[in-house]
Order: structure tokens, then C-alpha cells, then sequence
């Protein structure tokens, strides 16, 4: 038994003991201290301004603390609710939304596929620099772009459409022409900096499994298909369910540059609409409201689209 009772209590002694809090901040200081700034930021600017959305119920004031300003309910939204410009406001947005994740998803994938299987490693550079420098270029220098090349009487594309003969192509002055000129531009802008994330993902992929393919007989094409797609999916999955949770937000720059007067049936989006009702008249509770339930509609895509995904056996977000 006293054997028994030794063995025993040297195995107790291998036990790892469990750590507290002050061990493992002790241990990492460093890298928590590199958490601090992080932190800081989505405190001060993402948590802390959300007590704003209270403005949303208020009528608000500008020369009166948020809290003092009288209390209206939801009459804000039932204003919002009734007026036409609400709505299409709202269908535009979810239009030129929809076809950015219809045609714009896909497109960072295809070039990230096709990077990869460049070999030559310079041309692969170069491209990739191309690819993704439109990203870091303003909407009003793209704005600019786009008006020398696609306006009419003295755009590049308009000149050269003439010169061949053929009828001028309004781009920029009619709906249905305008709606592709904006995608168009959208995929071009922002493809280049998506398809960064998937050959990332690409990357993480074990080169182990194309040379076994090769040596079956696979083409590339059947490399492709089998391989990477499979192996990036869980990426292409959470980005998708990200962008749709998405779909109700859209930037202010994009459609107010590109957007003219000839196509505001199409290019008056929420954020135009916002600006144009809630802060060039001074009705901030109106635009808060409208912010709040553009928050609040991007929530329900968001978790409705992650809980398909779960129930369909692939891994969501959550």
C-alpha cells in the first residue's frame, strides 16, 4: 500500500496545474499591450457612438444634450415608411447590392485561380500589383476616370464607337446602361484586393496534393476543381455570408459620383438618401433611423444566412 500511495502521489505531481489570469498576462504582457490600440479604437469609435442610436427616437436638437431632447417614439420611422423615396431608395440599394455579390463574388476567385497557375513568378507579380491597385485609388479619381472614358460627345469609348460608325452608347445618362457601367467599375475596383484573401488561401494549400493529382493523370483544370476550390471553400463560404450580411449597407461615394440626375431613379441609394433628407436638412433623427434599420436589416441577412449555412453541414461564421 505505501508503494501504491507513492506511485500515486508522484503521478499527481505530473498533473499540469491550471494557471490563472495574472500567470498568462504576466507571461504575454507584450502582445496584450499590442491589443491595446486595437481595443481603443473599436471602443472609441464602434461601441461608444452607439449611444447615438437613441437620436433615432428623439427629436433631436443640436443645441441640446441628446438626453434632453424631447422623446417621439417611432415616429421617425413611420415618417421614413410613408415616403416613396424611402423605398426606392432601399430597392436600389438592394439591386446594385445584389448584382456586386452576383458578379462581383465570384470575380476575385476566378483571378486568384488564374494567378496561381501563372509560372512565371514575375509576370505573377506584375499582375497581382495591377490586380490590386485600384483599391487604393479614391472614388473621385475613378470618378474622373470614368467620365473620360464612358461620357458622351467626348468620352474614349463614345469616340472610338463613333469613329467605327456605329450609335453612341449612353453609359452614364440612361438607367439599365448606367446600372452595368456601375458593376462594371465596382468588380474592376475592388476584384483585385478580394483575390488577395484567396491566394492566401490558396497558399495554405499542401503542394502535396496537385503533384499526387499530376501523377494520376489530373489535368488542370481537374486539379482545380477537385483541389483548390475544396480546399478554399470555407473561405469562399465565410466571405459570402459576410457580404450578405451586407447587403442592405452601401458606400456613400460610389453611387454619388458616379450617380447624375439622369439616372436618379437608379443611383438615389440609402446612404445618397441619408444625406440628402437627413443631413442637408438637418433632420438627424431621420437619418439615424434609417442608419438603425439599415443596421438592423443587415443583422437578420447576416445570422439567416450563417444559420443556413450551419443546417446545410458547412461551417458559418458562428
Amino acid at each position: 500500500m505505501d508503494k501504491a500511495n507513492v506511485v500515486v502521489s508522484k503521478a499527481q505531481t505530473f498533473i499540469p496545474q491550471k494557471k490563472g489570469f495574472m500567470y498568462y498576462l504576466k507571461r504575454d504582457k507584450y502582445l496584450y499591450l499590442l491589443l491595446i490600440f486595437p481595443v481603443a479604437y473599436f471602443v472609441i469609435f464602434k461601441y461608444l457612438p452607439m449611444y447615438g442610436v437613441v437620436i433615432a427616437f428623439k427629436e433631436y436638437n443640436i443645441f441640446l444634450p441628446v438626453w434632453e431632447s424631447p422623446w417621439i417614439g417611432f415616429d421617425a420611422f413611420k415618417e421614413v415608411f410613408r415616403t416613396n423615396d424611402f423605398w426606392r431608395a432601399l430597392r436600389n440599394t438592394f439591386m446594385l447590392n445584389g448584382l456586386d455579390l452576383l458578379l462581383g463574388f465570384p470575380a476575385p476567385i476566378i483571378l486568384a485561380i488564374i494567378i496561381n497557375e501563372l509560372r512565371s513568378k514575375w509576370f505573377k507579380r506584375v499582375s497581382q500589383t495591377m490586380l490590386y491597385l485600384p483599391h487604393f485609388l479614391s472614388w473621385v479619381i475613378i470618378g474622373g476616370m470614368v467620365l473620360q472614358i464612358f461620357a458622351p460627345n467626348f468620352g474614349l469609348i463614345d469616340n472610338i464607337v463613333k469613329s467605327l460608325g456605329f450609335e453612341s452608347i449612353p453609359f452614364l445618362t440612361e438607367k439599365w446602361p448606367w446600372v452595368a457601367t456601375y458593376t462594371a467599375v465596382g468588380i474592376w475596383q475592388n476584384a483585385g484586393w478580394g483575390m488577395i484573401i484567396y491566394l492566401a488561401a490558396i497558399a495554405g494549400i499542401n503542394s502535396e496534393l496537385y503533384e499526387a493529382a499530376e501523377v494520376d493523370g489530373a489535368g488542370r483544370l481537374r486539379r482545380i476543381w477537385n483541389i483548390t476550390l475544396p480546399c478554399i471553400r470555407g473561405t469562399i463560404i465565410i466571405l459570402f455570408i459576410l457580404n450578405i450580411g451586407r447587403i442592405s449597407m452601401i458606400g456613400f461615394d460610389r453611387p454619388f459620383i458616379l450617380g447624375n440626375a439622369s439616372v436618379k431613379d437608379f443611383s438615389d441609394v440609402i446612404s445618397t438618401y441619408v444625406y440628402r433628407v437627413g443631413l442637408q436638412s438637418s433632420r438627424y433623427n431621420i437619418a439615424t433611423a434609417v442608419g438603425l434599420f439599415q443596421s438592423l436589416v443587415g443583422l437578420v441577412f447576416l445570422t439567416v444566412s450563417n444559420y443556413i449555412t450551419n443546417k446545410s453541414g458547412e461551417e458559418g461564421i458562428w
